[in-house]
């Protein structure tokens, strides 16, 4: 049989499908612009001055458990090529209720985003022009993004390949740059960098309570990095891009995040950081570089900017997939000549374009809105990702499949149960801190509106069509 080439579409006649057009390098890119966000450019000082140098235990603490995650989801994907998209995969093994769930929180989640990232975008953009409206700036990207993203996969890989190559050398330019310094004990008089730095004003200033309280912080520092296995149903070759990509996020952990919080600590103590400056200003500032805000400044941006590209691929993959499993309504499945999910793009970006007016009636207050529901959405896709993981291989088990998976998960089923727990510490942590209580009390409406909805569209399906027919799946 012809196979259609990604170039040319899909067979005279033929059903279209999506199109295999990414390659290993955007695998690789998507996988670390999904690990490095403005969190690292900008949140990184809050995280320091509320835990010291021990932040970079609580990110290497988050950084594994990510890693188990997506090794799992990496495992799911690859053995599971039947079901192309993250909430399938969690319909299948742990219950269709879950798939459900977890689809609209996911599709919810990068709506979300998008919405917060497009914000900022505006607010970075004052930096050079303050009068230009907030919401004009939103609107903008959201749309130029959109009409890249009409274009097919490749168009969007190309970008996200573009924008995290600013990042990674960003960071790589802080890191080399703040190794020079450390090693010939550069900086203001009085204040010389030096590795001395990370220890001699205390590891831990503010004790096992300063590091819990930045584990959130740093696990949904590396929100995004499940993105993979969205990507998976456009990858030329996913046997060889996932595994590469997966695997590579311990390194970026260590490098990008770890690396870069050990050069900034060693440059100044911890204590001369705070929420208020990006400690890339400051590093960038030392080294003697002209207008090293400005030069941040552009980097966070063209990071927002990524996130949000990632913001509309994401939520039309993840809801044409949904459309599939009759979890959204069918006419969301249909694809085009390109084999794009052009109705699933078109709705989504119609929710990110709320924010758009949202920007115009909230210009001050929308970021911090729309990222507290986010927080605890993301929780549970992951939480959801290592149970069904759990419950696909004890489903071989049952019916005695013993041969070896494809890229199997590492201490499987340890590696499970220690995701599990960080993630009950890490919801503890927001319940019982007056900061995150509300992201809390957020999620839990939410969770029981879509319990509702999920009830309310099984009876709706079951009453038009006789029953749905995999509704007798594992749950």
């Amino acid at each position: 049989m012809h196979k259609p080439s990604a170039e040319t579409g899909p067979d005279e006649g033929a059903a279209p499908s999506l199109a295999r057009v990414l390659h290993n390098r955007h695998i690789q890119f998507i996988a670390i612009g999904g690990a490095i966000g403005s969190g690292l450019f900008l949140g990184s000082g809050q995280a320091i001055a509320r835990a010291g140098p021990s932040v970079m235990v609580a990110y290497a603490l988050a950084g594994i458990a990510v890693f188990f995650m997506a090794r799992a989801l990496g495992e799911l994907t690859l053995n599971r090529p039947g079901a192309p998209s993250i909430a399938g995969h969690i319909d299948d093994c742990v219950g269709r209720w879950a798939g459900f769930i977890t689809g609209w929180s996911y599709w919810l989640i990068w709506v979300l985003v998008g919405i917060a990232e497009i914000t900022a975008v505006g607010v970075f953009l004052r930096f050079w022009a303050p009068d230009f409206p907030q919401w004009l700036a939103a609107l903008i990207t959201l749309v130029t993004l959109y009409v890249i993203n009409r274009h097919g996969a490749r168009f969007f890989g190309e970008m996200e390949f573009g924008l995290t190559l600013i990042k990674v050398v960003a960071i790589l330019a802080l890191i080399l740059g703040g190794t020079v310094m450390v090693v010939m004990h550069l900086g203001p008089p009085g204040q010389p960098a030096d590795l001395a730095n990370l220890w001699k004003f205390g590891l831990a200033p503010h004790g096992v309570a300063g590091l819990l309280v930045t584990l959130p912080v740093a696990l949904f520092s590396f929100g995004g990095t499940e993105l993979v296995g969205v990507t998976a149903a456009e990858t030329a070759e996913p046997e060889k891009a996932l595994p590469k990509a997966i695997n590579g996020v311990i390194l970026r952990i260590l490098l990008f995040y770890i690396g870069s919080l050990a050069v900034i600590m060693a440059i100044a103590p911890w204590s001369t950081f705070s929420g208020g400056e990006s400690p890339f200003v400051m590093v960038f500032d030392r080294l003697g570089l002209p207008a090293a805000a400005s030069i941040v400044n552009f980097v966070v941006l063209t990071a927002v900017i990524s996130t949000c590209n990632s913001g509309v691929y994401a939520t039309g993959r993840v809801l044409a997939a949904m459309a599939e499993r009759d979890q959204a309504p069918r006419s969301l499945a249909k694809l085009n000549a390109r084999g794009l999910p052009l109705n699933a793009l078109n709705l989504s970006t119609g929710a990110m374009l709320i924010g758009v007016g949202l920007n115009y009636v909230f210009p001050d207050k929308l970021f911090a809105y729309v990222m507290a529901l986010v927080a605890a959405l993301l929780l549970w896709t992951w939480l959801m990702v290592v149970l069904a993981h759990l419950n696909f291989r004890r489903q071989r088990a049952r019916v005695g499949e013993t041969g070896k998976t494809r890229f199997p998960m590492p201490i499987y089923p340890v590696a499970n149960g220690l995701v599990i727990l960080f993630i009950v510490v890490v919801v503890a942590i927001m319940a019982l801190d007056p900061g995150s209580r509300p992201v809390f009390y957020t999620a839990i409406v939410w969770f029981s509106l879509m319990g509702g909805v999920y009830v309310a569209w099984g009876r709706r399906r079951r009453l038009g069509s006789g029953g749905i027919a995999a509704e007798g799946r594992s749950g």
